[in-house]
């Protein structure tokens, strides 16, 4: 019998992932949101590359849908690079690393800081230079990741973030959901996504598409089909690829469209099912598309537990995907675990 894969175990120990952070982090969740609520901010950006910056484009749209707060990423290379000093006495900056020692996001990290923001770092590291630089350090408590392709990671970054919103906000109702998160999370493990295999075995591009944060999950996914599986993929938000990108849309080219069960969902499944009609294979999250090929879900009760939940059948397939196109998804050419950008 073959071994599992290190990136198999990894999604695997998602939901396991996930009450370890709920459990063990309530006093970081709410000395974090507190100092966000004092500090009141008038803007929030964030610090990240790669899947974890996928992370803050979930947490950009999760804080502005709370909050009504705008959230900006900002490049690393501001202060890398161009060495930028930065006029941010009204804001909070969240910056995102699993391995918490990227020497670009620890640099605008730092200088975020010390242009007056209030800092927090998610890491999957505490012991870690970006930690260092935080007002508000937290660890994810992913605990080791060993596969290349970040996995429980991103989740649990993303949880973190959903947890300190909570607080920031006094959200009850996304309180509750998070507290139903680990159980949800190993629902979405069980969900089979395997009728993706007979267009995405042999193809070359795909779409991903979604709105809101499902739109930080297509990113995600598609990030994971060039890391894992050598298979060129674009996420588009669902009304940004009407502008262009949707002619090249065609008979047999496959498209998942990621869709939660929010306000969105109607939107991504009219876009969906609009190319279904032109015979493109669509697979789609949702009860209502047309011509589309339905893709199960956990309806969690919440619109962002929704959407983070779908990328959890996801990488079960993807690792899957990776192997029948006979690649390693633990080795992935020309990657390492910890990028080290400047």
């Amino acid at each position: 019998m073959t071994e599992p894969t290190h990136m198999r175990r990894e999604i695997n120990e998602i939901p396991a992932a996930a009450a370890r952070l709920l459990d063990g982090s309530g006093k970081a969740f709410a000395e974090a949101g507190k100092a966000l609520a004092e500090k009141d901010p008038g803007v929030v950006v964030t610090v990240a590359r790669g899947s974890s910056d996928h992370a803050a484009l979930f947490l950009k749209y999760a804080i502005e849908l709370t909050t009504g707060v705008p959230v900006a990423s900002l490049g690393p290379s501001l202060a890398s690079i161009y060495d930028a000093p930065l006029k941010m006495g009204s804001a909070a900056a969240i910056c995102i690393s699993q391995s918490g020692k990227s020497p670009d996001i620890v640099a605008l990290g730092k200088s975020a800081r010390a242009g007056g923001a209030l800092t927090l770092s998610l890491v999957n590291t505490i012991a870690s230079p970006l930690a260092d630089v935080a007002d508000q350090p937290i660890d994810i408590a992913a605990g080791p990741e060993k596969a290349v392709a970040a996995t429980k990671s991103y989740v649990n970054s993303i949880i973190a973030g959903l947890g300190v919103l909570a607080e920031w906000a006094d959200d009850a109702a996304l309180k509750n959901a998070l507290a139903r998160l680990p159980d949800d999370l190993g629902k979405a493990l069980a969900c089979d996504w395997s009728p993706l295999m007979a267009s995405l075995e042999n193809a070359q591009s795909l779409y991903a598409l979604g709105r809101g944060p499902s739109f930080a999950i297509a990113s995600e996914a598609a990030l994971k089909c060039k890391e894992t599986s050598e298979l060129h993929a674009e996420a588009y938000s669902s009304a940004e690829v009407m502008h262009g990108p949707v002619s090249l849309v065609e008979a047999r080219f496959p498209v998942i469209a990621f869709a939660a069960r929010d306000k969105a969902e109607a939107s991504i499944a009219k876009t969906a099912s609009g190319m279904a009609a032109k015979g493109a294979d669509v697979f789609l999250s949702s009860d209502m598309g047309d011509k589309t090929t339905r893709l199960p879900f956990v309806d969690s009760g919440h619109p962002l537990t929704d959407a983070l939940a779908l990328i959890v059948p996801y990488y079960s397939f993807i690792e899957t995907l990776s192997r029948a196109r006979g690649f390693n998804p633990d080795q992935p050419v020309a990657l390492n675990k910890v990028t080290e950008t400047e």
